[in-house]
């Protein structure tokens, strides 16, 4: 199978990158309406709506932020702004949505954490959204730096690079798992379970980022690791109080 995978069927050429997108959402939301069924949800089903509007929007405004910061110096004009409407990053959504999801339940009043009932169903959502950026190779800008290692490979420019999404792929899978093992552990503290995968999402990604072409830096950084930073500064609480319960 080559990469770019851009299959034609009836004569036309299937964005598979954008169908798996789609999936992903599809089969995320319903993994979570399963979940949902399944657990005892101590937030109304009316503030549970506002809060996933909430999630939607800060998430959709989040992308597109943190997509075009991290590639800022671009002449604007109408192609490019199109673009940046398509521009997206997982990791602006993640943090808009978590902002927009704690802004609306300031509004609303809502005490009770609730990310423990999405992070289940995220990460299926970037796992099957990371096999569309990994079929789309060098046309979707999530891939590697050039390598002589053996895990290169060929992504559709003749040139061995780390394959990041297969990377990803595989560390969510292992964090699923082993996320699935301490679940039974975080019950007794509502929420810890999404910022214990924040916290290991974020990590990760900021490590990763080394191995991508990244083409905007501040003091040698990438947007995305300064954005893993803001997450963690934000988690400093967190921190705290897991440390005040270690001892």
């Amino acid at each position: 199978m080559a990469i770019p995978f851009e299959p034609i069927i009836f004569g036309i050429k299937i964005n598979v990158h954008l169908i798996l997108e789609y999936l992903a959402f599809f089969v995320a939301f319903r993994y979570y309406l399963f979940i949902r069924k399944r657990t005892t949800d101590t937030i109304s089903d009316k503030n549970r709506l506002s809060i996933i509007v909430g999630a939607t929007f800060g998430a959709l405004i989040g992308s597109r932020v943190i997509g075009y910061a991290e590639n800022p110096l671009i002449s604007i004009d109408t192609s490019v702004l199109i673009e940046l409407l398509n521009t997206k990053s997982i990791m602006g959504g993640l943090f808009g949505g978590m902002l927009g999801v704690e802004l609306v339940k300031k509004i609303i009043g809502e005490k009770q954490s609730s990310g423990d009932l999405f992070t289940f169903p995220i990460i299926i959502g970037i796992i099957i959204g990371r096999v569309g950026c990994f079929l789309s190779g060098v046309k979707e800008f999530t891939y590697g730096e050039a390598t002589n290692s053996i895990f290169g490979m060929d992504l559709g420019d003749g040139i061995h690079r780390h394959p990041t999404s297969l990377y990803e792929i595989l560390f969510l899978v292992l964090l699923f798992l082993v996320l699935k093992r301490v679940y039974m552990y975080t019950k007794h503290e509502s929420g810890l379970l999404f910022k214990i995968f924040m916290m290991f999402y974020f990590g990760f990604r900021f490590l990763i980022e080394f191995l991508k072409p990244n083409v905007f830096y501040v003091i040698g950084l990438s947007s995305i690791q300064w954005l893993c930073i803001v997450c963690y500064i934000y988690y400093i609480p967190t921190f705290r109080k897991k440390k005040q319960h270690a001892y």
